[in-house]
């Protein structure tokens, strides 16, 4: 009985620590990103660096894109009308994507934002208050039109960029927290420093979380253009799909491209899904924006962040919007915020039930000695609960009178009863 006994104190002891180590995970996983085996494996040339770019075509042979960054099978690319592509062969610095179709968020929001006159940025210090935070992973990307050279180690002309973003959100009232800390080298683990940086930006509970990047791609036409008059950088934005996030911070994206689209046209050029996770599963808020190319000036690159920080507020309920509709697959708070964590915490009590029972399998020899010591384990924990339910019940049911008056002064005759009971039954046992 005692040795049943051990082994059940043994058992919840297991128990137990699984469900402290799950959430120690839970709670403790800001500072280190989501784990796959390619992130692990991964010796890939870094992004946005100059003189490597990756021309994405269609079936036809059409280019879609191009982008300072190796693309894998699996990617995706997103239009700002809505067509959605999917990469399925890649041969050295040109891949084929095929084309999925329209996308029916990007479109119904595309229709929705086209029907509301979203506010300009004005008075927005009477509205809700929120804040917002901007960093940068490759701080040393620069522009060489303006910068003379296409990165300047740890003073980079992208800070430029972003102080554009800050300060066209600060004037309006708005509260941004930016952090200028420098991430070099520019390397495979930038985003591995970065991310200190941002879950410290994290503690202030920002609306959202931009981390703003120009391209490398040689050819300054591919992002220039004039919009409402203005010489600018078009946008490009950066969902990583190694992230258990990803599906929120893909409907924030495809918000924040409609919305800016329909003020500014064309500002934003397409929305990429990337083999990476670019700290983005901090929040379903989390951003990466390539603002122009290194051969596009710094001046342009500043003109297009500013245009698309216009639709920011509106997007996350700052300024006095209707609220979005509901698309297939998103909904008032953004798809899949919750969802990464608790398929993570499903798949580790799976996990530890499939491995006790085959233990147990494997222990018995048989599956009828399994089922037959799963029983026995079964009145062994009735068994070893039963006493503390019949205290449970003497306890409101309380004891008589006699036993109260023999009681000696001091002493409480219903808890000598209450043990007195339970060491019967042990003792029964």
């Amino acid at each position: 009985m005692n040795r049943n006994k051990a082994k059940i104190y043994w058992l919840f002891l297991i128990l137990a620590g699984v469900l402290f180590l799950t959430c120690y995970a839970a709670f403790n996983q800001r500072l280190r990103p989501a784990l796959t085996m390619s992130a692990i494996f991964r010796r890939e040339t870094p992004d946005h660096l100059t003189g490597k770019f990756t021309t994405i075509i269609d079936e036809q042979g059409n280019i879609l894109s191009m982008m300072a960054r190796t693309a894998y099978v699996g990617d995706e690319i997103y239009t700002a009308e809505g067509r959605g592509y999917r990469v399925e062969r890649v041969q050295g610095d040109r891949a084929e994507a095929r084309f999925l179709g329209m996308d029916p968020q990007i479109v119904a929001y595309n229709e929705f934002y086209s029907r509301q006159d979203i506010p300009a940025m004005k008075n927005l210090a009477e509205q809700k208050q929120s804040s917002f935070a901007v960093y940068h992973t490759h701080s040393d990307e620069s522009y060489v039109p303006s910068d003379g050279t296409e990165a300047i180690p740890f003073k980079g002309g992208i800070y430029q960029v972003g102080r554009a973003l800050v300060d066209r959100l600060q004037g309006k009232g708005m509260q941004v927290n930016y952090d200028q800390t420098p991430h070099d080298p520019h390397d495979n683990n930038a985003y591995a420093r970065s991310r200190r940086t941002a879950a410290n930006l994290m503690k202030s509970n920002p609306a959202a979380i931009f981390d703003v990047h120009r391209d490398g791609v040689p050819d300054p036409g591919y992002y220039r253009a004039n919009i409402d008059g203005k010489d600018v950088a078009k946008l490009r934005l950066v969902v990583g799909r190694e992230n258990p996030r990803m599906d929120a911070n893909m409907d924030f994206a495809k918000r924040m491209m409609a919305a800016a689209n329909n003020m500014h046209p064309k500002i934003v050029k397409e929305i990429f899904i990337g083999k990476g996770n670019y700290n983005q599963d901090l929040m379903p808020t989390a951003l990466l924006i390539e603002a122009g190319t290194h051969t596009n000036s710094k001046e342009e690159a500043a003109r297009g962040v500013a245009m698309f920080s216009e639709a920011i507020p509106a997007v996350l309920g700052v300024a006095p919007a209707p609220a979005a509709p509901t698309a297939p697959g998103a909904g008032g708070r953004p798809a899949g915020a919750d969802r990464g964590s608790l398929k993570a915490l499903g798949w580790i009590l799976g996990l530890t039930l499939i491995g006790g029972l085959a233990f147990l399998l494997i222990s018995s020899g048989t599956w009828e000695n399994a089922k037959k010591r799963l029983s026995g384990f079964g009145r062994e924990f009735t068994s070893f609960l039963g006493p503390l339910r019949t205290v449970r019940r003497r306890v409101k049911r309380g004891i008589s009178s006699p036993d109260r008056e023999r009681a000696p002064k001091g002493c409480d005759p219903r808890g000598n009863e209450v043990l007195r009971d339970a060491r019967d039954d042990v003792t029964e046992d």
